[in-house]
């Protein structure tokens, strides 16, 4: 039996040490916004936050996650006030939106560390696929939670 912590809360799990967050997460918690994609860690749907990192965790045995910080898209503020969730409505980010929980915490993990990313810099740390292919939008909502985090900020 390990405990994870997940969106502030501790939760008991009894699972084999090879099983892949994900599947922590959606099947034993019940926490199904983060998406399953590919299950090689390629795509990125499935990225959540491990103290503060955008983690693919299809790809990350659950066992590795024991007494670290896990955020899932679930862990954001319900009432959308986030900058990258503010963002992703003005700028109307999602096409089917299957890719976006994993879009969205790659984007808050970037900007908590870098809030004024370059155009470069978004480029390199954001590898997350989108099916509908609306990275032109991806990169404007981006642009615009550095915008919101700035005002915030200043």
């Amino acid at each position: 039996m390990q405990t994870l912590k997940i969106n502030g809360v501790q939760h008991q799990i009894d699972v084999e040490d090879d099983m892949p967050l994900l599947w922590v997460l959606r099947d034993v918690v019940g926490l199904t916004g983060t998406k399953f994609g590919c299950g090689i860690g390629e795509c990125g749907a499935c990225t959540v936050h491990i103290n503060g990192a955008a983690v693919r965790s299809c790809s990350f045995p659950a066992i590795a996650a024991v007494g670290a910080e896990i955020t899932t898209i679930e862990g954001l503020p319900q009432n959308g006030e986030h900058p990258v969730q503010k963002a992703w409505l003005a700028e109307q980010v999602p096409q089917c939106g299957y890719c976006q929980p994993g879009q969205i915490m790659a984007t808050s993990a970037l900007l908590a560390n870098n809030p004024q990313p370059s155009a470069d810099e978004i480029e390199a740390n954001i590898t997350n696929l989108c099916r509908c292919g609306t990275y032109d939008r991806v990169r404007r909502g981006i642009q615009h939670a550095s915008e919101l985090i700035k005002e915030k900020g200043a």
